[in-house]
Order: C-alpha cells, then structure tokens, then sequence
C-alpha cells in the first residue's frame, strides 16, 4: 500500500512542511488521553485538539465564577438579614463612640503637655 502524502488544507496541494507559516511545534498533553504532546504539525490540524481543550479550561473557569457567585450571595444573605434585624430592634442600636482627634485610643494625649 503506498503511502498518502499529507495534503494542505488551504491550499489542496501536498503539504510543505516546515516551510510553511501554519507549521508548529505544539508542547503538552493532549486534553483527551493525558499523553505528553511534543510535536510538529500543521496547525489546522492541532484545531480539535485546541478546541477539546479550550471547552476544558472554559468549564472550569465557569465552576470558579459560579464558586464565587454563590458565596457572594450567601454573604449577601447574611448582610440583609443582619439589616432587617437591626431594622426591627432600633433600640438595640448604639453608636460607636470614637475618640477625640488629640486622644489615642488607649486614653493617651497625642499633644505633648506643657510643664509650667
């Protein structure tokens, strides 16, 4: 059986190889069996393997905001029931007292005294 010679997709004449501008060299794994990639090919040809894995890295990408759409809705949750609590209890309500401008927390001046 005689071998077939690769055909360009673009152009439909035989492939050129390395001396084509669609030649690479793709390096990893390939998504659907886990085996290491280390090769040289025509890049219409690396599309489905591109694709299968650019789905894969979509997916999980959208686990990761859905991950993070549910904890700020549950700590929206909270939030909205901390104010429909306090909303109904105003009396419960205090205020923060700060101190003074020129006391530090701790009840110390921050102006130096004079001593007379």
């Amino acid at each position: 059986m005689k071998k077939k010679e690769p055909v360009c997709p673009l152009l439909g004449k035989p492939c050129v190889g390395d001396a084509c501008m669609f030649w690479v060299h793709m390096l990893g794994q390939n998504p659907q069996t886990g085996h290491s990639v280390d090769q040289w090919d025509c890049s219409v040809r690396w599309l489905p393997m591109l694709l299968v894995e650019n789905a894969r890295q979509a997916r999980g990408a959208q686990a990761a905001v859905e991950s993070m759409r549910n904890e700020v809705v549950g700590r929206q949750d909270t939030l909205n029931n901390l104010i429909s609590q306090a909303a109904r209890r105003p009396q419960q309500i205090r205020d923060v007292e700060t101190p003074p401008s020129d006391q530090i927390s701790d009840g110390r001046e921050t102006k130096p005294q004079s001593h007379q």
